[in-house]
């Protein structure tokens, strides 16, 4: 009877830990994503660019700007922290949560750059126009997550659920195959890793 007993507490605590890290998201030293703690959002698979940083959208303006991959592998480009739309006491970053994507202590063109998806020429691409909180309809392109992505991987995706009469396109972020590296929906996602800053 003890023995069952026993075994009973072992199974119940390993599927609870399970459970509650399986939706939480992780660092590459494997601690948990917290709110506010700045990161870098590096490519899991090397050689073919570096981390998340800023550029603008043209040559002849400053502002506004969009997010980009670097393009050196050894660049890890800004930091970055996440915002959920709902938050927790833990401040812990869970898989498949609404989220802003904010860079950490940068105020570029008068504001906090915050993602934005936005439509260029039948594309959507993420800008740094974005707003933080007030999930809603209003607010509906400045919401991404972070889901699970194979052993070791996350991807980033816009699929926001912060509107319960909105129907947004929903797909992966990845990386455009042509000039500046910005980050767009695209069927080939960009899997990623977090770094904290």
């Amino acid at each position: 009877m003890k023995i069952l007993f026993l075994v009973f507490i072992v199974f119940s605590t390993l599927s609870l830990s399970s459970a509650k890290s399986s939706s939480s998201v992780l660092d590459i030293n494997r601690n948990f994503l917290r709110y506010g703690t700045g990161y870098y959002i590096l490519p899991v698979i090397r050689g073919r660019g570096g981390g998340i940083a800023l550029t603008p959208t043209s040559i002849n303006q400053k502002c506004p700007l969009n997010v980009v991959q670097e393009s050196v592998d050894d660049r890890n480009g800004l930091p970055l922290s996440f915002i959920p739309a709902n938050t927790t006491k833990d401040a812990i970053i869970r898989e498949s949560s609404d989220l802003n994507i904010v860079f950490q202590s940068v105020t570029i063109c008068g504001q906090p750059p915050v993602w934005r998806l936005e439509v260029v020429n039948g594309q959507g691409t993420v800008s740094s126009r974005g707003t933080i909180g007030s999930p809603g309809r209003d607010t509906l392109g400045n919401w991404f997550k972070i889901e699970k992505y194979g052993g070791n991987g996350y991807k980033l995706v816009y699929c926001p659920a912060v509107c319960n009469t909105c129907k947004p396109v929903c797909g992966d972020i990845g990386v455009a195959k042509s000039g500046r590296r910005s980050l767009i929906l695209s069927k080939e996602p960009l899997i990623v890793m977090f770094k904290k800053a």
